[in-house]
């Protein structure tokens, strides 16, 4: 059974950082691309940024020079380094990754979610 589990989620005031985690834990062949997404109240869950295998990073325009994702393939785990935090960061960021379990096909996988909140 394949899980994903983040952590680092919490409350800080705007101008502050947070480190998200998420680990891909169960029987996995391969991780290809990983990534985090957030949720804030009556919005839709958009992209925040994501890596593939070989380390490539794609980034939405409103954290771009903020946010830094990067993962240990080792310990198939991708971070999220959340830094000059603004109220309008406030969501649920969740963990996604695409992979394979072993003897199953490629699926995309979701972590439960973790609350950010970037308040005063």
């Amino acid at each position: 059974q394949v899980q994903l589990v983040e952590s680092g989620g919490g409350l800080v005031q705007p101008g502050g950082s947070l480190r998200l985690s998420c680990a891909a834990s169960g029987s996995i062949f391969s991780i290809n691309a990983m990534g985090w997404y957030r949720q804030a109240p009556g919005k839709q869950r958009e992209l925040v940024a994501s890596i593939t295998s070989g380390g490539s990073t794609n980034y939405a325009d409103s954290v771009k020079g903020r946010f830094t994702i990067s993962r240990d393939n080792a310990k198939n785990t991708v971070y999220l380094q959340m830094n000059s935090l603004k109220p309008e960061d406030t969501a649920v960021y969740y963990c996604n990754a695409d992979l394979t379990p072993v003897g199953s096909y490629r699926l995309s996988y979701w972590g439960q979610g973790t609350q950010v909140t970037v308040s005063s």
